[in-house]
């Protein structure tokens, strides 16, 4: 019976796989052609680099989705664990509050919170970073909600504060390395929402990577199929390179844990 059960989950994920396979390589294919569909080449890729605001596009998109994990780290992470310590009376509540990103229209939401920033805030790219916290969070604060319901929170921070532990000690020693992965896959997440965010940008007219790839895909077909390849390359290393994180984090700990001990 187990063997039938491994079989069929092969099966399916062979299948899926292709699914997912087939039309990257198709793409792939498609974007390596030669003027006119003729041969293959990577002229088309020399070509987006070749177009004018191509490193401001992609300095913009890097420092906005940088600046988003910050804040998701900084701001969602402690707010969740207060939540779950001292606010559960409030969870339910927060629980709902977070859905509705999801229900707002982006155009609604890009121009009630527009107003709400300072005046110095709205002339800056920074302030996409504050609406893509504002997206993520509600795939942000259910998988962070989940990991610590799977944890005994309360008896961690005791025992923390009974070592002498203080807040921050305790939130950044014992709390997010229990719920690392699920800390990782919110920071993978927001990367992914701040990397791809169109509507906002545009709305705000701020030029990020999918804003520029709009505008430019229209001279140049077989380069705007490159440039969607290329942008989901990129996405895959910026993952990529997250996921392998707490390999280095795991070794930061192991040399200031002594250090920094409780």
């Amino acid at each position: 019976m187990k063997r039938r059960v491994s079989k069929l989950a092969a099966g399916i994920n062979i299948i899926v796989a292709l699914f997912f396979i087939f039309p990257f390589i198709s793409a792939l294919e498609f974007s390596l052609r030669g003027y006119g569909g003729v041969g293959h080449t990577f002229e088309n890729y020399f070509w987006i680099l070749k177009q004018t605001n191509f490193s401001d596009a992609i300095s913009t998109s890097i420092k906005v989705a940088i600046l988003s994990s910050v804040l998701v780290l900084v701001l969602v992470v402690p707010t969740i664990v207060h939540l779950h310590l001292a606010g559960r009376k409030f969870h339910k509540f927060v629980d709902g509050l977070s859905v509705l990103p999801n229900l707002i229209p982006s155009i609604s939401l890009a121009v009630a919170v527009q107003f709400s920033m300072p005046g110095w805030m709205q002339v800056s790219y920074y302030e996409l970073s504050f609406f893509n916290v504002l997206i993520a969070f509600p795939f942000v604060f259910r998988s962070l909600d989940s990991a610590l319901k799977s944890i005994p929170l309360s008896t961690l921070v005791e025992a923390s504060d009974t070592l002498g532990g203080n807040w921050m000690k305790t939130l950044f020693f014992v709390i997010v390395p229990s719920v690392r992965s699920a800390t990782i896959a919110s920071v993978l997440i927001t990367v992914a929402l701040s990397l791809g965010e169109y509507t906002l940008a545009t709305v705000l007219h701020f030029q990020t990577v999918p804003t520029w790839a709009v505008n430019v895909s229209q001279e140049n077909l077989y380069g705007s199929v490159a440039i969607s390849i290329g942008a989901l390359f990129f996405s895959w290393v910026a993952l990529l390179l997250l996921v392998f994180f707490p390999k280095v984090s795991k070794r930061i700990y192991r040399k200031f844990q002594g250090r920094y001990a409780l």
